[in-house]
């Protein structure tokens, strides 16, 4: 088999996962670290406006359609990039939550990982979840891949992502678009289906 035959399939596809989304009326959304801190300064992300824009989109959909929503807020602590008492902190406007909307705040990339997020899921009693938001390759990557441990089924919507260059080896630069393609590749290998966006997930 030649190197690009065996790209072409995933570890999704040879365990016989599904390879469409479920629909948005069967899941909950989880939107992860939607928050000031990467608008600018720091920690800003490349496309971060049009992401969030994307997520706004979503987000409209899923309050339509009498979906449950789960805000998930990282608390780095007072005077951090993700300081949850200031503006930096708080989650951006485009996408704050309502009154009634759980926010589940969180110290770590996994949103399972010391959180009550798992007993909100058990609760509700959805299997299918939509996770989106920042950053791609840290906290929604241990996110999604955190609830494929835990027997969800999980859709990530790409243009509701995004992330920042990082350095790599030997003191290269990864730019943001490298490490978002790879990032989305390595979930969709196995953890989530990841579509191009909202758009692509049926209500």
């Amino acid at each position: 088999m030649t190197a690009t035959a065996s790209a072409s399939r995933t570890l999704r596809s040879l365990a016989g996962l599904p390879a469409a989304p479920a629909p948005l009326s069967h899941s909950v959304l989880i939107l992860v670290d939607a928050q000031n801190t990467y608008r600018t300064g720091v920690m800003a992300l490349e496309g971060i406006e049009p992401a969030l824009d994307a997520a706004a989109d979503l987000l409209r959909r899923v309050r339509a359609l009498g979906t449950p929503v789960i805000h998930v807020q990282h608390d780095g602590g007072s005077g951090s990039p993700y300081d949850v008492g200031a503006e930096t902190g708080a989650i951006a406007d485009k996408v704050a939550p309502r009154a009634g909307e759980a926010v589940v705040r969180k110290k770590r990339p996994n949103s399972f990982v010391g959180t009550d997020l798992q007993e909100r899921l058990a609760a509700i009693g959805r299997r299918d979840l939509v996770v989106a938001g920042f950053m791609t390759h840290m906290c929604i990557n241990s996110t999604a891949r955190g609830a494929f441990n835990l027997d969800y089924a999980v859709t990530v919507p790409a243009s509701a992502t995004a992330t920042r260059a990082l350095p790599g080896p030997e003191g290269r630069v990864v730019s943001a678009a490298a490490l978002q393609a790879a990032a989305l590749a390595a979930l969709a290998d196995l953890f989530a289906v990841v579509v191009e966006g909202p758009a692509a997930i049926p209500d």
